[in-house]
C-alpha cells in the first residue's frame, strides 16, 4: 500500500509502518490509537473528480485510492455507501435558515452508518488472515459487521449489552452470529470483547482502538462533498457517543482539504445525550481526555451511550480542528426531533441518528449557525433500529391511530373529529 506514508501515535506521534503494529502504538497500551497518514501525491494521480464522476460504482469502493487497502482488494457484495442526500428546504424554512441538507445513512444495508467501518474490517481481517472477526456494540456495529460478515460467510463473534434493542439483537441472530448478551453496560461489553479478541487471536473490529474504522467512516464526508459538487459545507452535525464516527467526519475533510479538492473545513458540530456527555463536558471544561475518568451513561439514543469514549482523541480534534463545538440534548429533545425530521424531511431516524437534527435546533437557539450557513445534518440510523422509542416519541407529540369498526360512518366522524 504505496499511498499509506505511516500510522501516527495521536499520544506521543510516534510512527510506525502498517506491517509493524497491528492495532496501537504499543507505548500506550490499548489508549494509543493510530492515525492512518496517506501520501496525498501518489493518492492524486489515481483519483480525481473528474475520474469520480466517469465512475459508475455508487459504493464507498469508489475511493479505493483513498482507503487503507489493495487495489485489488476483495470487498463485501452489499452495496455499503452512496446513500442521498437531501436538500430539506421546508426543515430550513422551520429552522430560519436557508439551506439543509440531511444525509441519510439509514439507507445502508443494516440501517445504519456503521456499516462504512465494518466494511473496511471485513476487508482488513481477510487481509489479516482471521478466522473470527469481533467487535463490541450498543447494536449498530454489531448488526453492521454481522451483516457484513454473512454476506461473505465470515464467522464472527458479537459482544453486546443485555438491554440493546430487540431489533438491533435480531438482526444480530438472523445474520447467524455468536452473540454475546453482556449483563452490563457497553464499556463493559467493549472490555471483555478486547479480552477476548486477544485472548483468542480474533481480529478485533473495535472502534477507538483499530485506526482503520475512522477510514471507513471517513467515506461519508466523500459523498456530502461529490454529492454538493465539491462545493463542501459550512457546518455539519453529528451526533457523538464513541467519537469514531465524528473523527471519521474530519478525517474525511481533511483528505479532501490535503487533495485540493474542497477549499476550506466545515466547522464539524458533535451533539452527545445530556446523559452520555462525557467529549461535551470536556470540551466545555479544558478537561484531558485521557485523564478524565468514565461517567455513568444514560441515555435513550443507546448507540451514542458511553461513559468512556473509545475514539475521544480523534473526536476532540475534530471539534478543535474544525473550528465547532460540542452541543448537548435531552431525551425528550432526542425524543421530539424523531417525528419532526420525518414529519418535515421523510427520513425516519433513531434516537441517535435525530440526536444530530435536535443538535441543530439547539445550535440555533444558541447561535452557533447563522441563517446563511450552508449545513448538512447526518442520519446515523433507520427508525426501525428501535421502534419503542419511535413510538414514545409520537406519544409525546399526541399523534395516535384512531381504532374503529369497518364502517365508512366512522370514517366520517373520526376525521371530522
Amino acid at each position: 500500500m504505496d499511498h499509506i506514508k505511516y500510522l501516527k501515535c495521536m499520544i506521543c506521534g510516534k510512527t510506525y509502518q502498517p506491517d509493524e503494529v497491528k492495532y496501537v502504538c504499543p507505548d500506550h497500551g490499548n489508549e494509543g490509537i493510530l492515525d492512518v497518514v496517506y501520501d496525498y501525491e501518489v493518492i492524486a494521480r489515481r483519483l480525481s473528480p473528474a475520474s469520480l464522476a466517469e465512475n459508475s460504482d455508487p459504493t464507498i469502493w469508489r475511493y479505493k485510492p483513498l482507503l487503507p487497502v489493495e487495489p485489488n482488494a476483495e470487498v463485501p457484495p452489499l452495496t455499503v455507501g452512496g446513500t442521498p442526500l437531501y436538500e430539506t428546504p421546508r426543515l430550513a424554512e422551520h429552522l430560519g435558515l436557508k439551506s439543509v441538507w440531511v444525509k441519510d445513512d439509514g439507507r445502508q444495508p443494516t440501517a445504519s452508518f456503521k456499516d462504512r467501518a465494518s466494511a473496511i474490517a471485513i476487508v482488513k481481517a481477510r487481509e489479516a488472515g482471521a478466522e473470527i472477526v469481533t467487535t463490541a456494540s450498543t447494536g449498530n456495529a454489531a448488526a453492521a459487521l454481522s451483516g457484513l460478515a454473512a454476506s461473505i460467510d465470515q464467522p464472527n463473534v458479537i459482544f453486546v449489552p443485555a438491554s440493546a434493542p430487540q431489533a438491533k439483537i435480531a438482526q444480530l441472530l438472523t445474520f447467524g452470529s455468536t452473540v454475546m448478551l453482556v449483563d452490563g453496560t457497553y464499556d463493559d461489553a467493549f472490555e471483555l470483547c478486547m479480552e477476548a479478541a486477544d485472548a483468542f487471536g480474533w481480529y478485533n473490529r473495535n472502534t477507538g482502538y483499530n485506526p482503520y474504522m475512522s477510514e471507513g467512516k471517513k467515506t461519508v464526508s466523500f459523498e456530502i462533498c461529490e454529492q454538493l459538487d465539491w462545493d463542501a459545507p459550512d457546518v455539519i452535525f453529528v451526533s457523538v457517543g464513541d467519537g469514531c464516527i465524528i473523527g471519521g467526519v474530519y478525517k474525511g475533510l481533511y483528505d479532501l482539504l490535503q487533495l485540493g479538492w474542497i477549499d476550506h473545513m466545515p466547522r464539524i458540530i458533535g451533539v452527545q445525550a445530556e446523559g452520555s456527555n462525557f467529549l461535551a463536558e470536556a470540551w466545555e471544561k479544558g478537561e484531558d481526555v485521557l485523564t478524565k475518568p468514565p461517567i455513568d451513561a444514560h441515555t435513550v439514543a443507546d448507540s451514542i451511550s458511553a461513559g468512556l469514549p473509545r475514539d475521544r482523541l480523534k473526536a476532540m480534534r475534530a471539534v478543535r480542528e474544525s473550528k465547532g463545538a460540542f452541543v448537548t440534548v435531552g431525551d425528550d429533545e432526542i425524543l421530539t426531533a424523531i417525528p419532526e425530521l420525518a414529519q418535515k424531511t421523510g427520513v425516519f431516524a433513531e434516537p441517535a441518528g435525530a440526536t444530530a437534527y435536535a443538535g441543530l435546533r439547539k445550535a440555533v437557539e444558541q447561535g452557533l449557525v447563522s441563517a446563511e450557513d450552508r449545513i448538512v445534518v447526518i442520519n446515523t440510523g433507520s427508525g426501525l433500529k428501535d421502534v419503542a422509542s419511535a413510538m414514545k416519541a409520537a406519544e409525546m407529540t399526541g399523534a395516535k391511530p384512531y381504532r374503529i369498526p369497518p364502517t365508512l360512518k366512522v370514517v366520517r366522524e373520526a376525521l371530522g373529529a
